[in-house]
């Protein structure tokens, strides 16, 4: 159903002059963020199916797991598209490892709205550098909403080496949500990393984030480290897999994702 929706809406975009669309180039996997984008009137649909997270501080143990984490990009430009996300559900499930006192809440996600405008080469090919802001609305609910809005500012880079390596790196700022979800504080961090062609369809990403969070109950940094695959039998599908993993203390333990995109 919601492939047939989107599908439908990419009929009503205006279509491109361009007979020869560029090579699919989703946002999934990994940490960062392409600066390629989606060909005007076109859709590209993008969910993770399963993401979960490992999370131990201080005798605390946290899981939380997210479903149907969807992604929608439209081609509203030859050089520009909108992006719509929501996460359709999420539960966390925390424990007190010395007292076994178990908390389990669930909900549904906030949602997020991006315009991504590439200044150069906006599939993704040679020097390519985009221009993205973006916001999030509260309507949410706990844990898994922010609890109020929030914005930031990416400007994704990537530099196409040769035929097989390809590097990047994102940097970001952000108005982000407080913890106790009133009112919002500066973070901000980048990624860097470097992807590869394995094979005609197969590629690999390794990358490395830092970021900076100044929240008012306590600022702190945070380092991960990330590996993902992703595989494109077609033209317009494809399918990935990807684990994310803390560098220090106060990152999370542990990330594992698996999701689908599509072109339509």
């Amino acid at each position: 159903m919601i492939a047939r929706l989107l599908g439908l809406l990419a009929m009503t975009l205006p279509a491109s002059a361009a007979a020869e669309m560029r090579d699919y180039c989703p946002d999934r996997p990994g940490l960062g963020t392409p600066a390629c984008t989606i060909d005007r009137g076109h859709v590209s649909a993008e969910l993770g199916l399963a993401d979960w997270t490992l999370d131990r501080q201080a005798g605390e143990r946290d899981d939380t797991l997210l479903l149907g984490d969807l992604l929608a990009r439209f081609g509203i430009g030859d050089r520009t598209e909108l992006q719509l996300g929501w996460t359709s559900f999420g539960r966390e499930h925390d424990r007190d490892r010395s007292t076994g006192l178990r908390l389990r809440e669930s909900g549904i996600g906030d949602v997020t709205i991006a315009v991504r405008h590439n200044l150069l080469h906006p599939d993704g090919s040679a020097l390519s550098v985009a221009l993205m802001p973006f916001a999030t609305l509260p309507v949410g609910h706990e844990p898994i909403g922010a609890g109020d809005w929030g914005a930031g500012f990416r400007l994704p880079v990537s530099y196409e080496i040769d035929e097989t390596f390809a590097l990047e790196w994102v940097p970001e700022v952000d108005a982000a949500v407080d913890s106790d979800g009133r009112g919002r504080h500066l973070a901000y961090g980048a990624v860097a990393g470097v992807a590869a062609k394995l094979g005609p369809a197969l590629s690999a990403s390794l990358e490395y984030q830092l970021t900076r969070d100044r929240d008012p109950s306590g600022h702190e940094s945070q380092q991960l480290g990330g590996l993902s695959l992703a595989w494109q039998p077609r033209d317009d599908l494809q399918f990935d897999i990807g684990a994310n993993g803390g560098l220090d203390r106060h990152a999370p333990d542990v990330e594992l994702y698996v999701g689908v995109s599509r072109r339509f």
